[in-house]
């Protein structure tokens, strides 16, 4: 019986022993995690940010992107200062644009979903960065938004509160921004989803809100014609047509505005024979 106790005793002190031994491992390699952690935030922190020189070449190059080596370029130029420098906000919204912009036109389909998903990673950064400016969350929804409209519809209608979350967002923050396009992002919406929910005067409301805020976003009067069209209101929608095709172009949207101008002669040709 004395035997039994002492073996018991035995055990019992082992047991405790490899408890100890695990509990000691356990916090060792929390506390290595931990530095290793600090370590790499100490990194990026000695880093210096990237130079204004950087931020002015790739904006020169962003301004020639109807040609798509050039926004290629602006596209590696920001990403170089975002592995070599400290990370800045102006940066990762800027890369979330300009890679939201080469999706849009590129034909390489694999080039544009990785567009996509990188712009929309440094979206987010930048939404996190600085939550209570727009361009993160407006950049963010649009890349979000892109990739749902190449998706199939049940994909897509999965991201839309979150696109509409960040939109109702950058419209809080700043209503007229980016021309009033949060605005289009919403009435689009609200004109794709018609099967599932959306509605065409809400797509309307939000359309008028924005031609209201901004007379030379083409978009904005392409898809009110669109919405338009949808109501059988073809003398309106003819107007903001040929609206387009009058209107003098935003000189920082002299692509887009290429763009628009054939986007309404299509529609003018084919909706109204």
């Amino acid at each position: 019986m004395y035997e039994n106790l002492i073996t018991r005793r035995w055990d019992c002190s082992m047991k405790n022993i490899k408890h100890y031994t695990l509990t000691i491992i356990v916090i060792t390699m929390c506390i290595l995690c931990s530095c290793s952690g600090g370590s790499d935030l100490d990194e990026q922190a000695k880093k210096p940010p990237p130079s204004a020189e950087m931020i002015v070449q790739a904006d020169r190059l962003f301004s020639q992107r109807k040609d798509l080596s050039k926004l290629r370029e602006a596209i590696g130029i920001l990403q170089r200062a975002r592995l070599e420098n400290l990370r800045t906000y102006e940066v990762e919204w800027k890369f979330a644009r300009y890679n939201y912009f080469l999706a849009r036109h590129t034909d390489d389909e694999n080039e544009r979903e990785s567009s996509l998903e990188t712009g929309k990673a440094a979206g987010r950064i930048a939404m996190q960065m600085e939550p209570s400016r727009p361009e993160g969350h407006f950049w963010y929804g649009t890349n979000l938004g892109e990739q749902a409209n190449r998706a199939s519809i049940f994909v897509g209608l999965k991201s839309v509160d979150e696109i509409r979350n960040a939109m109702n967002r950058v419209i809080e923050l700043q209503p007229d921004f980016e021309l009033a396009s949060s605005y289009d992002v919403l009435g689009r919406i609200e004109l794709q989803t018609r099967l599932m929910g959306g509605k065409t005067e809400k797509a309307l409301e939000y359309l008028e809100k924005a031609l209201a805020l901004e007379k030379k976003n083409g978009d904005i009067r392409i898809h009110l014609a669109e919405a338009y069209l949808a109501q059988k209101n073809k003398a309106e929608a003819k107007k903001q047509l040929e609206s387009v095709l009058l209107m003098s172009p935003h000189p920082e949207y002299l692509p887009e505005y290429d763009q628009w101008v054939s986007k309404a002669k299509l529609l003018l040709s084919t909706k109204f024979q």
